[in-house]
């Protein structure tokens, strides 16, 4: 006899995964941002950084970024400049209209986990977080990042 299809714990993650994820792009778009925009200005938000570390912080293919980069940088949220050290480098940071995209990102989130997450404690939601950093999605990459 089968299992049902929640107790898989790959199936339940995945159903409540498309849910959570539904939850959010509809959060995001109340700040008209594509999830990859608001996480590329979020990664941003701490300071200025390289276009090529920010790829691999994001495991974006760079061709990806720079077409993220592009559409950031048309809306002035962000913008690039050439590193005066080295000027193949492209230095990438967000601009005050990103922050204050980003800060409408945030409330909108907040608001979203707090309709998804609202019956659990704060400890079952730091332990639900910790656990979900230890789950490998990328059987290569068992350097589980706690974002």
């Amino acid at each position: 006899m089968a299992a049902h299809p929640t107790d898989r714990l790959g199936f339940l993650l995945s159903l409540r995964g498309e849910l959570a994820g539904a939850r959010i792009r509809s959060a995001l778009g109340v700040a008209g941002l594509p999830p990859r925009h608001a996480m590329t200005l979020t990664h941003l938000a701490p300071g200025p950084t390289s276009q090529r570390e920010l790829a691999i912080v994001m495991r974006l293919d760079p061709s990806q970024l720079v077409a993220i980069l592009n559409e950031l940088e048309a809306s002035g949220l962000a913008e690039r400049r050439r590193d005066p050290a080295d000027r193949r480098r492209h230095i990438v940071e967000i601009t005050p209209a990103g922050s204050a995209a980003l800060a409408r990102v945030d409330d909108a989130v907040t608001q979203a986990e707090r309709e998804l997450f609202g019956d659990l404690t704060q400890a079952e939601t730091a332990l639900l977080r910790d656990l979900l950093n230890r789950v490998v999605v990328d059987p290569a990459d068992h350097s589980c990042d706690a974002d």
